[in-house]
């Protein structure tokens, strides 16, 4: 009943409530129509007046007409001419703000071309850390594909957590710049990049976006982990002969060789040891020549078969104090290559004394030289059949310092001896070297050079 009566009560207040604003709008407009009828009618009597005037006149005199409307339109036409210079205004506000806009859209074009063309990966996320701008090198990095009308958030995008987190942790910050190291999985090999990471501020200060910066460093850690074996190598190489030159020179001094033999014994020491120290500057030096391009190089025309013959005479008196039976007596044949006669005669040493070293008394050697016109090459090889390479090691008999571990105790050696054959045969002859082994059998190295009609040839 209480319900009902409320109900009733609002209903009735409602219709009254209407009904007031209805007789309100009634008398608002009654109200206008008589100030118009008022209006109307005085001016009607003002020009009755007027044209009365007019009429009753003396000559001479003029009766200007007054109207009620006047000082109306010149309100009006001021209005008007406001307005009009409003307008104008605007108008010409709208021409600069176009103007701006056309600048703006040309620089962000420039940008992101710019952007684009950069070789490091590069990728813009919002406040919201969705991507609003990537280049190619971050789309090809990360495996995904940019699309500028649709941002979508960065984890959806990228697949790598420490990345996506680092990201994210550095908007959060709120700091500058921040700088951290990376390694993403590759197919060949893990590679690091220096990622810097920058927060964008917008002119209140807040942070809007992160730009993140990826550069490859793979190459240059590769470089300085290179420089600091060659480093680590070097002062061990160093150290051996060294170490044993000033041993037996104590020695000497001190006066513990008492007799002549004893004495000759120390210094044939000392020398060999020096020799040995000679020769592994000398490799240095000619391997940095040969990186660096300063090494001076004479190409003559150079048959291989009497290069090879004249080494293997050398190699001979060390082959046969092993016993071991040196076969490199190659016929004279058309294997004439344009090449410098003293580094390819160091590099068929190396090879012929490597195959002395490393094969037990009683082996055999077997050096020759070979033609192959259809490919323009000729080819020199030396087999022996000596301790043999593990599969494991013989992709890296090559490089810098590298020795095969079981074989150490099989002879001495700096390491140098077969990357500076290779650095004489690939990057100053343009040849190729090739090594083929099978533990406890024997190994087979050799070079591949063009002929020398070949290499006239060739631009």
């Amino acid at each position: 009943m209480i319900a009902c009566s409320v109900t009733a009560s609002g209903f009735c207040v409602a219709v009254g409530a209407q009904a007031f604003a209805i007789a309100g709008a009634a008398v608002a407009l009654l109200s206008t129509a008589a100030l118009a009828f008022c209006l109307f009618w005085t001016h009607r009597s003002l020009r009755a007046m007027n044209n009365s005037l007019k009429s009753e006149a003396p000559a001479g005199v003029t009766v200007r007409p007054y109207s009620i409307l006047k000082p109306l339109e010149n309100s009006f036409n001021r209005f008007i001419e406001e307005k009009s210079d409003q307008v104008a205004q605007i108008e010409k506000d709208n021409s600069r703000t176009a103007l701006q806009l056309q600048l703006l859209a040309g620089q962000k074009k420039n940008i992101e071309a710019i952007i684009h063309s950069i070789r490091d990966s590069v990728i813009v996320t919002d406040e919201f850390d969705r991507i609003v701008l990537a280049n190619a090198a971050a789309e090809k990095l990360f495996e995904f594909k940019f699309c500028a009308e649709d941002p979508s958030p960065v984890d959806e995008l990228i697949d790598h957590d420490e990345f996506v987190k680092f990201l994210i942790r550095s908007r959060r910050g709120r700091a500058g710049h921040v700088r951290h190291e990376l390694t993403l999985p590759h197919p060949r090999q893990p590679r690091t990049f220096d990622a810097i990471m920058s927060c964008i501020k917008d002119e209140r200060g807040l942070v809007s976006g992160v730009v993140a910066v990826l550069h490859d460093i793979t190459r240059e850690k590769e470089i300085s982990q290179m420089k600091n074996d060659f480093v680590s190598h070097v002062s061990h190489e160093l150290k051996t002969p060294l170490a044993a030159i000033n041993a037996y020179a104590e020695m000497l001094v001190d006066g513990e060789a008492q007799d002549v033999e004893t004495a000759n014994q120390f210094c044939s020491i000392i020398q060999t040891q020096a020799q040995r120290l000679n020769r592994l500057i000398d490799d240095i030096l000619n391997i940095s020549r040969i990186e660096s391009g300063l090494i001076k190089i004479d190409k003559q025309p150079l048959s291989l078969a009497i290069v090879l013959n004249d080494a293997a005479e050398m190699i001979g008196s060390y082959a046969a104090e092993k016993n071991i039976t040196l076969n490199a007596r190659s016929p004279i044949i058309h294997d004439q290559t344009m090449a410098d006669k003293d580094m390819i005669t160091q590099v068929i040493i190396n090879l012929l004394s490597n195959a002395v070293k490393y094969t037990p008394s009683g082996g055999r050697i077997d050096a020759g030289v070979e033609v192959d016109e259809a490919e323009g090459l000729v080819r020199v090889a030396v087999a022996d059949t000596g301790v043999g390479i593990p599969p494991e090691d013989v992709e890296h008999v090559f490089d810098k310092f590298y020795r095969v571990e079981e074989n150490k105790k099989q002879a001495k050696g700096t390491g140098l001896g077969l990357n500076l054959v290779k650095q004489i045969v690939e990057k100053v002859h343009d040849g190729s070297v090739f090594v083929e082994s099978t533990p406890g059998r024997g190994s087979t190295f050799g070079f591949t050079l063009p002929l020398a009609a070949k290499a006239a040839q060739t631009p």
